[in-house]
This record gives C-alpha cells, sequence and structure tokens, in this order.
C-alpha cells in the first residue's frame, strides 16, 4: 500500500489526528434485544432493566449506562480504532441523563492531547468523548486515554 493511502475500515495513526480535531461517529438506536442480551451477557438483572411493568422514575424501559458506553465503543472501535487501539489506559466517565429503549445515540469525539511515547511508534491520545442522543442532548460524557499505533514504517526492499 502507498504512503499516502489509507486502508478502509481502518482507524486512524496517532500521526493522523491532533489536539482539537473533532469527529461524529454515526448514529445506533438501541433496541430491546440490545437491552436484554447485554444483561444476559453482564448479569446486571436490575428489576428496572427486567420488569417491562416496573413503573420507576425513568419513563420508558431504561439501559444500563455501561451498554450505552459499550455501544459507542463499538462504534469507534469499528471507525477510529481498528487495527490501531493498542489499549484503553485510563477512563473517566460521568452519567448526564438517562438513556431507554429506542434512543439513538452517537458521539462527539474532541481530540484533546496526543503524546507520542519513547520508543515502538506508539502514543497516547486523550479525548473527550460526548455521547447524544436523538435529541442532541448529551446523555455521558467521559474522557478516555488510549495507546494508538504508528504508522507502519516503510520497509526498504
Amino acid at each position: 500500500m502507498a504512503h499516502n493511502e489509507i486502508a478502509l475500515g481502518q482507524g486512524y495513526y496517532w500521526q493522523q489526528i491532533e489536539a482539537g480535531q473533532r469527529f461524529r461517529t454515526f448514529r445506533r438506536t438501541v433496541t430491546e434485544t440490545d437491552l436484554i442480551g447485554f444483561v444476559g451477557v453482564t448479569g446486571q438483572t436490575e428489576v428496572i432493566f427486567i420488569d417491562s411493568t416496573f413503573n420507576g422514575a425513568i419513563q420508558g424501559r431504561p439501559v444500563p449506562a455501561a451498554l450505552s458506553y459499550s455501544l459507542i465503543e463499538g462504534i469507534l472501535m469499528q471507525t477510529m480504532l481498528q487495527g490501531t487501539g493498542l489499549a484503553l489506559l485510563e477512563l473517566h466517565k460521568s452519567v448526564k441523563g438517562p438513556v431507554v429503549v429506542g434512543d439513538t445515540l452517537e458521539a462527539v469525539v474532541e481530540i484533546e492531547d496526543v503524546r507520542p511515547t519513547s520508543k515502538n511508534n506508539r502514543a497516547v491520545v486523550t479525548s473527550r468523548v460526548f455521547v447524544l442522543n436523538q435529541r442532541e442532548e448529551t446523555v455521558m460524557e467521559y474522557q478516555v486515554k488510549r495507546l494508538l499505533a504508528g504508522r507502519p514504517e516503510r520497509s526498504e526492499g
């Protein structure tokens, strides 16, 4: 592959991003199947998540914040991080509002810092992720530090 080509489906190398850049993900509607599958896999069998007749403070079928976060991370893995994300190093998350089945989520990712490491062509990238619902309300915000790979070094030959 030529040095200036980017593979389709390939995440960003750290050299392709810089502080101040903003990215918006595509949207994803949270379904009942998402909720049931997530609760089954994680064991988060809180009554508000498994009893559709439960009458709590939140209208609709609330979903765990961990599910909302996981859906956004899945979108980021498929787009920004595929093949380049090496490790999630640190995460600070704040839930701002409820998410219910039927809500449509997307995220705005703002790159805050890119710090190359001293070896192995890697960088620690800090970003802030704003998770929005279909009304453009911020339902979650988190800051994340990740280890990202650099562009492969060209071999002579």
